[in-house]
């Protein structure tokens, strides 16, 4: 029986989703893309789930959207409107979805991410690269403008110089090189990869769930806010927390003097 193209587990809190059509280098579907958002979604809104570690099969992370087959590739007329609807419907959705999900997203970056590939990763909370790991800028390569968020992610992960350096050029980027820049949080060697983000992603797990969704609401939304509105937000953020079951137990383990038992409410 084939596998499916997405592999999902959940165990100690943990939605591991794994990208599984290694012979593509995981190069994403539309099916792929939507069973992402669907699977995203459903850890948000699900208290069994408490962190999320994206990864691929084989040697790729994710090449990138998969071009063949779709209107991308067909000489047939194009209505006006169908390219920004398809971004908006697709590759923009997707990273949304990994921008506003509601638990912490680690990437665990096990080899090439390309185009859409390499967005997603940034699009996640933290990254994890392998040492083989590389990023590319592939769109300028192919004449194309960068999609799927990539000029909104990248200049606020390193800058706008940098980035138009990285979508000017379209040069692979080793991981090593991504860490120094600011775009991975930790390169690890291959073999470690899976261990790490098993190990950051159960320590998240067992961390305040809804404080942890707050502070990244606060952070995601901080680039975009003046300070007053920054401020604004920070104190509502601190209203809803106070009301949570963790943020008790986390003032009245500290009166006790013992370590919190964080139940993810």
């Amino acid at each position: 029986m084939t596998e499916p193209a997405v592999l999902h587990t959940t165990g100690d809190h943990v939605l591991s989703l794994t990208l599984n059509r290694p012979e593509t280098l995981n190069a994403l579907t539309p099916g792929q893309r939507d069973e992402i958002v669907r699977l995203l979604s459903e850890a948000s809104a699900s208290p069994e789930v408490r962190a999320v570690v994206l990864t691929g099969t084989g040697r790729g992370f994710c090449s990138g959207a998969d071009l063949r087959g779709t209107a991308a590739t067909t000489t047939g007329e194009r209505v006006p409107g169908d390219v920004a609807r398809t971004l908006r419907t697709g590759a923009q959705r997707l990273i949304a979805a990994v921008l506003d999900c509601e638990k912490p997203v680690i990437a665990a970056v096990n080899g090439t991410a390309a185009g859409l590939g390499a967005h997603l990763a940034f699009a996640c909370d933290l990254v994890l690269a392998a040492e083989s790991a590389r990023f590319i800028e592939v769109f300028v390569r192919r004449g194309l403008v960068p999609d799927g968020g990539g000029a909104y992610l990248l200049p606020r992960l390193v800058g706008p110089q940098r980035a138009k350096e990285l979508m000017f050029f379209g040069d692979a980027l080793a991981a090593t090189d991504a860490e120094r820049m600011g775009l991975v949080n930790r390169v690890v060697p291959d073999d470690d990869l899976d261990k790490t983000a098993r190990a950051w992603a159960e320590r998240l797990a067992t961390g305040p769930t809804r404080a942890l969704a707050l502070t990244k609401q606060l952070v995601n939304a901080s680039l975009e806010a003046d300070r007053a509105t920054a401020f604004a937000a920070e104190a509502a953020a601190q209203e809803i927390n106070m009301t949570t079951a963790d943020a008790q137990e986390g003032v009245r383990s500290f009166v006790e003097r013992r370590s919190p038992a964080f139940r993810g409410h």
